[in-house]
This record gives structure tokens, sequence and C-alpha cells, in this order.
């Protein structure tokens, strides 16, 4: 094995080549993003890349102030080839949350988010930013996949009460000492699960008033309420990686909105999640033994119609599909009036009902993933 000598120990020659090269791609894309933040129209001082320079040298990262979290926040949301609403981006509320030192306060700082881009309903798009990913590999996480999802209980017949989606981490909580409720529903309110740097993993009960919840009804069948439907009003991701100027922030929870077919059609409709299609049919009275009556076309139609509408009784921001693509492919007329290309991905841009009725569906988008933008 070939040693070099660092700070006076004898280290492995290829974990040394590799530091190195981390250390000038971070430099470098710190350049960068100071860079394009000045080219629209951001205020970066000539020494800030000097000082940048000695954060990454001394301590293998950087600290962002304010303005530069906003940019970078409003970046990568704007480069975001999954989400069709990124004609907002400019208004993102954007909060620095990056003094936390433990787990507790991360969880703290996540019930304000949800409370304050919740607001009642009027929900403001947002992100969170934590302390980056450092050099020797201190990082915080939140494994929960959203700040609100629902517990999804393994049955001894072998079906789920709840979501299925979340079996495995209905039981990970289970075993970090949470308790679901004695009487267990189909809506029970997971907790989160958070990671920080000398503590372990943490299991930490979501307040009941910190949710919104929608119950959904219809506009036209009485009996749509006897299904027992709900959901949560704020769709806030919150174990994604945003990657920007080189720092990686493996803790950035984000929110937006929802379209209603994420609800409608997914979360109800997936035969992996709750999996409703046919108990809505059965009680449209549906012939449900022929696929040509098309009785999952028109139930998922209804469920999806009782989603906007719920939401819009409880007044929740929503948007319909239709709408969010007429607004996405304005977003791409700005963008290119910008001389910016807007990165998509196909599959999640297109809704899934009715793909065909809505415009995004005839045009292909950007392959480029541009950086600041969210992974994983």
């Amino acid at each position: 094995m070939n040693l070099v000598l660092v700070d006076g120990l004898l280290m492995p020659w290829l974990y040394v080549c590799v530091q190195q090269r981390d250390a000038e791609q971070s430099l470098s894309e710190a350049g960068a993003f100071l860079c394009q933040m000045a080219q629209e129209g951001g205020e970066v001082s000539a020494s800030r890349m000097d000082d940048v320079k000695s954060q990454l040298s001394e301590q293998g990262w950087w600290r962002m102030n304010q303005q530069e979290l906003e940019w970078a926040g409003k970046w990568a949301w704007r480069n975001s080839e999954k989400c069709i609403g990124r004609l907002f981006w400019e208004k993102l509320e954007v909060v620095d949350a990056q003094d936390v030192t433990s787990a507790a306060e991360v969880f703290k700082a996540c019930m304000q988010h949800l409370r304050k881009s919740t607001n009642g309903g009027k929900i403001i798009p947002m992100v969170t930013f934590f302390p980056p990913k450092r050099a020797d590999g201190w990082e915080i996480k939140i494994h929960s996949h959203q700040l609100v999802r629902y517990a999804g209980y393994q049955l001894e017949d072998g079906s789920v009460l709840g979501d299925p989606d979340q079996v495995k981490m209905t039981q990970w909580a289970i075993e970090l000492g949470w308790q679901p409720p004695a009487d267990k529903s189909q809506f029970d309110v997971l907790p989160l699960i958070i990671e920080y740097p000398g503590e372990g993993v943490k299991c930490f009960p979501v307040p009941q008033d910190a949710v919104l919840e929608v119950p959904i009804i219809h506009r036209d069948f009485d009996w749509f309420a006897e299904l027992g439907l709900k959901w949560h009003a704020l769709p806030a991701v919150s174990n994604r990686v945003l990657d920007a100027g080189g720092m990686q922030f493996t803790a950035a929870p984000f929110s937006g909105y929802y379209m209603g077919t994420e609800i409608g059609a997914r979360n109800f409709g997936d035969t992996y999640r709750y999996n409703m299609l046919k108990s809505v049919a059965k009680m449209m009275g549906l012939d449900t033994s022929k696929g040509d009556s098309l009785w999952k076309d028109r139930a998922m139609i209804e469920l999806n119609s009782a989603v906007l509408y719920s939401f819009r009784q409880a007044g929740v921001t929503i948007v319909d599909h239709h709408t969010a693509s007429r607004q996405f492919l304005q977003h791409i007329d700005n963008e290119e009036k910008c001389g910016r290309t807007v990165p998509g991905q196909w599959s999640w841009i297109v809704p899934p009902i009715s793909g065909s009725a809505c415009p995004v569906y005839h045009r292909g988008y950007s392959k480029e993933r541009p950086k600041p933008r969210f992974r994983g």
C-alpha cells in the first residue's frame, strides 16, 4: 500500500487523492454557484470567494448565508425535474436552521416548518436548511420520507391497515419506542425518525395540532364520507439531499402544495397504496368484473373530484392537473425567455390521469440535471 504523510500521519495514497479531488470539486462548484448568483442579480462581495476557499481549506465545508441559501433553495426547486409546480419557484420561503446542535432541535425546526408552511391551509412553499454534510462524514439524516406520513400496520392475515408504503418505517418506529394509538386506524400519523451525529437514531412523535388534515367528501355522492378517507394538507418531502455550491444538505425539508392527482390517483388509487378504486366503483354501482366497463377510470375520476372538492371546501391550497399543466408550460416559456432550459422527467411531469388531455403530454423535456438540485 502506498502511503503519504499528511499532518504528521501516514495516510493511504488513494484516500488522500480522493479527499483532494473532493475538495477541488467543492471549491469549483462553490465558485460556479457564486458566479451564477451574481449573474442573476445576487449580491456577492469581492472577498466572498476567498472566504469560502478559506472555510473549505480549514474545515472541509463552507457555510452559506441567508441570501445564498435563498438562491440555493429557489434554484433547487427551479431545477427539480420531477416537479410540475415550478412556476412559483421565486416565491419559495427559505429558513436557515444551520445552528441546530441536536436531534431535538432538528425536530423542533421541522415542526416550525410544518406549522408555518401549512399556514392554516393557505400553503406557503418552504425549505428549511440544516447544516450540510462535512468532509469527515458528519451529516444529519431525516429518515422519514415526509414530515407527515401515515402508518402501515402489517396484520396477521397478511393485509395492511393504513399505508402499505410505510410498513417498514412503521415497524422501525415501533422498534425505536414509538407507541401507536390503542385503536389503530388507517390514518395514524407516524413520528419523525431523525439521525444526528453522536446521538444515533431517534424517534419523535408529531403533535396532533401540527398536522392539518382534510376529510374527503364528494359534491354529489353523500355515501363518499362513509369511506372514512382523509389526507394531510401539506406535502413536505424530508429525505432528499439538496446539492448546492459543492455542499450536500442531507437534511433540507421542502414543501409545496398538492396537485390533486398525487392524492386521488396515486395515494388512494395505487394498488400498493390505499387501493380504493374497487371500493369506490362498487359504491357507484359499477360492474367491476369487466375491464371494458372502464370502472377503474370512472372510479379514479370521482376519487380525484372528491379530493379537489374537499380541499377547496376546507380552504386548503391545491391545484388540479389541467391547471398545473398550463402553469408548467408558462414556466417553460418564462425560462426560455431567460435563456435557460427546463429539466424534466416526462413520467413525473405528465399527470397520472387524462395525460393526453394535458399539454405537458405532447412534448419532451431536457435531460440536463443542473445544480443546485434535489436528489435521492
